[in-house]
């Protein structure tokens, strides 16, 4: 059974590098035949998942409890799947990303709403393959959050979601005559680039297991136990857009740098969910990086790089970076408003699944849910239901978790600050002894335990909002 679970990690992985492969450097031509291959991986990987061999090899207890209950969970899944709709979900999707970048680029939804109506049909019937109790959406958020239920993910959302938009108009109030442009300044990208790894490097990301690339759409893929790709974008007049990216996808990387390298190929070598992998990205981005401890130790080194930041001192700085303001681009939210953006996916992914909102419809209901939330439309598509890549790449039923991140990394942020070493290297801007505390508690942890249960191994209770809200509370109200 060994030998087989290594055989599809390698496969896998393999995958995994032919699409950062075209997320990076591929050409465009390339797609096609690059879907086809794509497409072949996932059907083999698919027909070992499904094997007589994988099944008789659920029964070896070398495997161990956790690992044999996770494996189980997996064959499962895969059964119910023909071997022919895995296929057709990989090529769509690696099709459907590079429609979804031709249309985002040219602003035009219609480039990209044939392949979506595409990955709506394949989402649709994975669903009914591997059944539910209320909803599609039910079938797929288990895919990305183990054992989660979309009604228990609704009713935690609709119990927070006054208390969320409170402290966003609060957060934005107090903000108001801060400019939005008060730390822009030039900003040339060598220069981002060396302050990204400088910083990814203090926090314990290892540069000989890991690097930073250039994409559109930033993200953090897994190559193999000690190949951990990270991607950013830049903006030459902003070096906070670029270097936050750079710390969120820096804390999925630390998770994975962090989980057991000697069991890659088995679920307690891999990440548990992704609220919990949102919860390390959220945690390094936004705990840590908008912080008054870590900017005491990086803002002289952030001056010496872009001059137009000498004149601004520490307080100034904290202000500026805190800011709150309406956006209309998920990825560059400040964390009083970042919540809201993931209410309106989650309510019009349920509605895309259930059939109730069709895809010729999406851009005026992305907008009008939008202005309601907001107060304002965005300015065009792309900056609107274009902005994202999940859906192009299959993700329905991923976007709750963004904020089931958010809630877990307070939550975890605040059990770790009360450790002695921890509260000290945090003090002097060393926060190594966080990582160690997430390295134990979290990541060597693997899958072996189900997200609520981790949660409350780690932090003595399951995911509660209480945290969340008064962190956002104290930071911004």
């Amino acid at each position: 059974m060994q030998n087989l679970l290594r055989e599809i990690a390698i496969l896998s992985s393999t995958s995994a590098a032919l699409d950062w492969d075209q997320e990076t450097f591929a050409p465009p031509q390339a797609v096609d035949f690059r879907s086809k291959q794509l497409a072949y991986l996932a059907g083999k990987i698919h027909g070992l998942k499904t094997s007589g061999a994988f099944q008789e090899g659920l029964e070896d207890d070398s495997l161990g409890e956790a690992n044999q209950r996770e494996l189980r969970h997996q064959f499962d899944r895969a059964t119910k799947l023909p071997r022919g709709l895995v296929e057709r979900a990989s090529e769509t999707s690696s099709l459907g990303k590079a429609a979804w970048s031709e249309a985002r680029e040219k602003d035009d939804f219609s480039l990209f709403a044939p392949h979506l109506a595409k990955l709506l049909d394949i989402a649709r019937e994975q669903a009914d393959h591997w059944g539910y109790e209320d909803e599609p959406y039910d079938a797929l958020l288990s895919e990305y959050e183990r054992s989660a239920k979309t009604r228990e993910v609704a009713a935690l959302f609709d119990s927070i979601s006054d208390d969320l938009a409170q402290i966003a108009v609060a957060a934005v109030e107090k903000s108001a005559s801060i400019p939005a442009n008060f730390l822009h300044g030039p900003a040339p990208i060598h220069e981002q680039m060396t302050l990204n790894r400088e910083i990814a490097e203090s926090l314990g990301f290892d540069f000989q297991s890991g690097r930073i690339d250039t994409t559109e759409h930033p993200f953090c893929t897994t190559l193999g136990p000690a190949d951990i790709r990270l991607t950013t974008r830049y903006d030459k007049n902003d070096f906070a857009s670029s270097l936050f990216g750079v710390m969120h996808e820096t804390g999925h990387g630390l998770y994975e740098q962090g989980l057991p390298s000697e069991d890659f190929h088995l679920p307690s070598g891999q990440a548990v969910s992704l609220g919990i992998h949102e919860s390390q990205s959220r945690l390094w981005e936004n705990h840590v990086g908008r912080s008054r401890p870590f900017w005491e130790r990086w803002l002289p080194r952030a001056q010496e790089l872009f001059p137009h930041l000498r004149p601004i001192d520490l307080d100034q700085f904290l202000v500026g970076i805190n800011r709150a303001a309406y956006s209309a681009i998920r990825v560059e939210a400040d964390e009083a408003t970042y919540d809201l953006h993931i209410l309106l996916r989650f309510k019009l992914e349920r509605a895309l699944l259930s059939g109730e909102l069709e895809v010729t419809d999406v851009p005026g209901a992305w907008n009008e849910t939008f202005e309601s939330l907001f107060g304002f439309r965005p300015g065009n598509d792309t900056e609107g239901c274009l902005q994202d890549i999940h859906w192009s790449m299959g993700g329905l039923g991923y976007f709750a978790t963004y904020s089931l991140g958010n809630l877990n990394s307070a939550q975890l942020h605040q059990s770790a600050v009360q450790d002695p070493e921890v509260i000290q290297g945090t003090q002097q801007g060393d926060f190594i002894p966080l990582l160690n505390w997430m390295q134990e508690k979290i990541h060597a942890k693997g899958s072996t335990l189900f997200p609520q249960d981790l949660m409350e191994s780690a932090t003595g209770s399951p995911t509660k909002p209480d945290a969340y809200l008064a962190h956002l509370r104290e930071r911004f109200c």
